[in-house]
């Protein structure tokens, strides 16, 4: 399925909305913004993989839906790569 540009833009916005947040919570800074989109992206995908698996769906419009996610997937990235940081 080809993605088009403006689903490209909404993934990009997410993705940087959901990795600046999750950077504030888990008291860094942030990465700048192509950091920040990096890990929404990924932590948007970890979720969608993790939460299935899990068996819970978040609930809010698709929007909102689609940041919460990534937000949380974003928090799991940040809190492994502090944890391989330290290794």
């Amino acid at each position: 399925m080809p993605l088009d540009v403006q689903s490209l833009i909404i993934w990009l916005v997410i993705g940087a909305i959901a990795g600046w947040l999750a950077g504030q919570i888990m008291g860094g800074g942030g990465f700048g913004l192509i950091g920040n989109i990096i890990v929404g992206i990924i932590g948007a995908a970890v979720a969608g993989w993790l939460f299935p698996y899990l068996g819970f769906n978040l609930v809010g419009n698709a929007m909102i839906g689609a940041i919460i996610n990534a937000l949380i997937g974003s928090i799991i990235v940040l809190f492994v790569v502090s944890l391989l940081r330290r290794a």
